[in-house]
C-alpha cells in the first residue's frame, strides 16, 4: 500500500491538471453542463476500479452513519465543483486554482473544530502563508 504522502502528493499533481483540463473543456459550454460531464466520467470510472478491485457493496448495507455524511460530502463536492467551473469559465485558472486552495485552510480549521485534530507551530504557520497568499493572489 502506497503511504499517505505519496497519495497526497498524486491528488496535488492531479488536482493541477484537473484545473488546467477544466479551463480548456469549460469554453463554449455551460460551467454546469461542464460539471456534469465531468461527474459522469468520474462515476464510470470509479465504478470500473471498484468493480476491478472488486469492492462494490450495497450502499443501503452501509451504515446509516457512514452514508449520511458520505451524502453530505457528496452535496459540498458538487456545491464546491459548480463554484470552480464557473470561476473557471470567467477567471483565469492560474487565479482560480491557488484560491479554490484555500480549502486547505478551511479543512484544517474545521477538522481542528469538529474532528479535534492539533497541529503543531509549523503547521499553523504553513497554514497562515496559504492563506496570507491566496489573498496576495486575489489582490493580484
Amino acid at each position: 500500500m502506497l503511504d499517505w504522502k505519496i497519495l497526497a502528493v498524486g491528488s496535488a499533481i492531479f488536482a493541477g491538471m484537473t484545473a488546467v483540463l477544466a479551463k480548456i473543456g469549460v469554453k463554449n459550454i455551460s460551467s454546469n453542463l461542464a460539471t456534469l460531464i465531468r461527474t459522469i466520467v468520474i462515476i464510470i470510472f470509479l465504478g470500473v476500479v471498484v468493480g476491478f478491485r472488486r469492492e462494490w457493496k450495497n450502499p443501503f448495507l452501509i451504515d446509516r452513519h457512514n452514508l449520511i455524511f458520505l451524502i453530505l460530502s457528496g452535496i459540498t463536492a458538487g456545491l464546491s465543483w459548480l463554484c470552480y467551473f464557473r470561476a473557471l469559465q470567467s477567471g483565469p485558472a492560474s487565479l482560480v486554482a491557488p484560491i479554490d486552495k484555500l480549502s486547505l485552510v478551511f479543512v484544517v480549521v474545521l477538522s481542528f473544530l469538529f474532528l479535534s485534530e492539533r497541529l503543531g507551530i509549523y503547521q499553523w504557520l504553513g497554514i497562515c502563508l496559504m492563506t496570507v497568499g491566496a489573498f496576495i493572489i486575489i489582490l493580484k
